[in-house]
């Protein structure tokens, strides 16, 4: 049964005990209480499980056997009672205000936006650091800006549910850049309100950060603008615009490869960009001849 008001918040984490102790803090703390708190364990070894049991027994803590972020973020949503779902990564955490501000906005809007984000605050290694200038944060209609680089950050979301079952859950073939693909998708289909408060705290720097993990995470950026183009959920006007961006990365991949001359990435890549380079004006003339 899903409760058609309120708000359950999903964290996944893994073996990151400390971290997310001090994420959990943060919920809990907030000045909107949410109805449900979520940590999603990914096979810890680190008594994270064991902290969480005997220090938040009213945490909701379940298992996810399957690795990585989009399997721990998916059964955390398909558990969620409640209609609203907040992310938050087991390494950021929340000013005291977050949840409040982005309810009084849903009213605000009269229930008028699907996803509600704020602006956010980084540290990198404990220290303050600004954030670049594209990664400024934006609401609307921002697919454009979304095609680039990720320009939402999970832990400052908050999402109805039923957007999951309109248009998928994260996708677990992704190890990385899960966030971004999601993004596209609901960006695509709709506008999103943006916050320009900064209620989201952001940590990053530390060795487990996906991206520190993999290189390149333009690979997997393209395996998302692939599949969006070729599922045929965009207009012409977004594949024309995902299809350009595409192209840039894809040429990005095979100079960096060229760079380190890593002939076996050169070959998947040069073959991506010759089956690619024509593909706009083949769609877009039998668009028009279907017409």
């Amino acid at each position: 049964m899903i409760y058609s008001h309120g708000i359950s918040v999903v964290i996944p984490t893994f073996n990151r005990m400390s971290k997310v102790r001090k994420a959990i803090q943060s919920v809990l703390a907030q000045n909107h209480e949410a109805e449900e708190v979520i940590v999603v364990d990914n096979n810890s070894t680190d008594n994270t499980k064991e902290m969480i049991k005997s220090d938040f027994p009213q945490v909701k803590l379940l298992t996810e056997k399957k690795q990585g972020v989009s399997a721990t973020r998916n059964k955390g949503i398909k558990n969620a009672k409640y209609s609203w779902i907040a992310f938050l990564d087991s390494d950021d955490a929340w000013h005291k205000k977050k949840l409040k501000t982005q309810m009084d906005s849903i009213i605000q809007e009269n229930n008028a936006y699907r996803l509600i984000h704020t602006d956010e605050t980084w540290f990198r290694n404990g220290e303050h650091i600004n954030q670049m200038k594209k990664h400024k944060k934006d609401g609307g209609d921002i697919f454009k800006k979304c095609l680039d680089l990720c320009c939402i950050s999970p832990s400052s979301v908050l999402v109805k549910k039923e957007v999951f079952d309109d248009l998928g859950y994260f996708d677990e073939s992704l190890p990385a850049c899960e966030d971004y693909d999601m993004w596209l998708r609901i960006t695509s289909n709709e506008p999103v309100y943006f916050i320009n408060e900064l209620l989201t705290i952001k940590n990053g720097g530390h060795k487990d950060q996906l991206s520190k993990k993999y290189w390149g995470l333009d690979r997997f950026r393209v395996q998302s603008l692939e599949k969006i183009i070729l599922q045929n959920i965009l207009n012409d006007n977004q594949k024309v615009l995902a299809y350009g961006v595409l192209i840039k990365k894809l040429k990005i991949l095979i100079n960096g490869a060229k760079k380190r001359n890593n002939q076996t990435v050169i070959k998947v890549y040069e073959k991506k960009y010759d089956q690619w380079k024509t593909f706009p004006y083949n769609f877009l003339n039998q668009e028009k001849n279907e017409k």
